[in-house]
């Protein structure tokens, strides 16, 4: 009789965790609080309109252990289509002064030493620490079941990316760039609007425009919803069965062993092994009541940073609408829409370019723009409903500032706020992305198991400060090797369906 694998949460990491449950034959049973699986990796229709919540750019589109991952969970298939954009964004402050990020590095040097001639040795540095980033290859295995040939094999690979993690390892974006010593105001004032005094790794800057040069960090068409989808049509064709509209409250602990979980509703699920793929805090401090917690994940959640959420303002346009860039930033400061004040401005994406977005003739457009929790956490009933009110009109002034003359072909609006985010995916705070990646802690991460638990796994982005899809299928796919060890049974990750 196989043995049983409950897994508590159907975001990206969980069905990773539920696929990979399903190949090596354990019976799997994944318990999803929301009435659609894919967590964070969402999108919901109005009036035909698709608005996406998640998916701009997924790494791991043309190579390397993501893009295995994504093949072997079925995220990319062969019907599969892949889009590389030339432009990453354009930039815009409070005088419409365009700055535009290219995907390409080589493009991107150009177009800033035309711009900023003074600044060329500067300009070049930046760009070769870029181009040392392409080499960073995730590695396959867990940290558990890796041997030092493992790690001897990447040395002589990666030497250029240990140097970058020693040089750079421990400065946030703006001390980086200020090492750098760019003269152009013009890049000074771009790169200060868009990253500021945050406490944001300069790693993280560097590797971003290493994965998009390589064409290894393209968007795939339809966007987060069918991306989750094909992930639990693969999950589902392998046995595997998920339990939607079902909170976990407990998880059931035996002589510190984990033997199931219960429902909100006081319904027990026994089982063999237990993978959290839910909040990270709700999973330790509630479920678990705090009883398993190493010095590491209590420093990491008392003292790291968390992503700042977001307010999404989503846009039905009875109109085709054409932009250079799929991204544009507004970093014009003083900006406010509802109660929020604009620290970073805002962002706006526009879905022209993916003809699944919305019907025949007509464009989906999102805008983003970072609030505090603290601004949403006790805000109820009228006044929660009249500040979305002020944030639609607030976000139609600023949509007409960035297409003029939109206002009359808009003919849907829906926000969603922090609180949105936490109702149907339980993350702590709104935090979307968990840990903000930090100069602290770009290069650490947190572990798998907790200090004396047997039989039980965290799976998901609140491993990674910096989150996002592909470290949550990783570890999906790594707790379920380690049950495969714990088994004393090989691995299996190209089973077909």
């Amino acid at each position: 009789m196989s043995k049983k694998v409950t897994i508590i949460g159907g975001g990206v990491a969980g069905l990773s965790a539920g696929i990979y449950a399903g190949m090596n034959g354990f019976d799997t049973e994944i318990i999803e609080m929301h009435a659609v699986a894919g967590g964070q990796c969402t999108a919901w229709e109005r009036k035909k309109y698709r608005f996406d919540y998640c998916l701009h750019w997924l790494v791991g589109t043309s190579k390397g252990a993501f893009h295995d991952i994504w093949k072997e969970t079925n995220v990319i298939n062969d019907d599969t289509e892949i889009i590389d954009h030339e432009i990453h964004s354009q930039i815009f402050d409070k005088d419409r002064n365009e700055f535009i990020i290219y995907s390409n590095i080589d493009r991107w040097e150009k177009y800033l030493l035309e711009i900023a001639p003074e600044d060329t040795r500067t300009i070049k540095r930046m760009c070769n620490d870029m181009r040392k980033s392409a080499l960073l290859e995730p590695f396959a295995l867990p940290p558990e079941l890796r041997k030092p040939l493992d790690y001897l094999r990447i040395i002589p690979v990666m030497l250029p990316i240990f140097n970058l993690v020693r040089k750079f390892g421990h400065l946030t974006c703006k001390e980086y760039f200020n090492k750098l010593g760019f003269k152009s105001d013009k890049i000074k004032s771009v790169l200060d609007a868009m990253y500021g005094d945050r406490n944001f790794s300069a790693l993280a800057f560097i590797f971003m425009l290493g994965w998009f040069n390589q064409k290894n960090a393209g968007y795939i068409k339809g966007g987060s919803f069918p991306l989750a989808q094909r992930m639990v049509e693969k999950f589902e064709n392998l046995g595997g069965k998920i339990l939607y509209k079902t909170k976990v409250e407990k998880i059931i602990i035996e002589n510190n062993t984990a033997k199931g979980i219960v429902l909100s509703d006081g319904t027990q699920i026994l089982s063999d092994y237990v993978i959290s793929a839910a909040d990270g805090y709700t999973t330790i401090f509630k479920m678990l009541d705090g009883k398993y917690v190493s010095k590491k994940v209590d420093y990491a959640y008392k003292n790291w940073e968390l992503f700042t959420p977001l307010v999404q303002v989503s846009f039905g346009i009875n109109k085709i609408i054409q932009s250079e860039s799929p991204i544009i930033i507004n970093t014009s400061k003083d900006l406010k829409i509802g109660m929020t004040k604009l620290e970073y401005g805002y962002s706006v994406m526009n879905y022209s370019y993916d003809s699944t977005m919305a019907p025949e003739g007509k464009t989906s457009i999102v805008m983003w723009y970072e609030s505090p929790w603290k601004l949403w956490e006790h805000l109820e009933g009228d006044d929660y409903n009249n500040e979305k009110k002020q944030i639609e009109k607030d976000a139609v002034a600023y949509l007409e500032i960035e297409f003029p003359g939109i206002s009359e072909f808009i003919e849907v609006v829906d926000v969603a706020t922090p609180k949105t985010d936490v109702r149907y995916t339980g993350v702590k705070d709104g935090a979307y992305e968990g840990f903000m990646p930090s100069k602290e802690n770009m290069m650490k991460s947190l572990d798998m198991t907790l200090p004396k638990l047997q039989n039980f796994y965290m799976a998901g982005q609140w491993l990674f400060p910096g989150g996002g899809l592909p470290p949550s299928a990783q570890t999906g796919k790594w707790v379920v090797q380690l049950i495969c060890k714990k088994e004393k049974q090989g691995f299996i990750s190209d089973k077909k369906y």
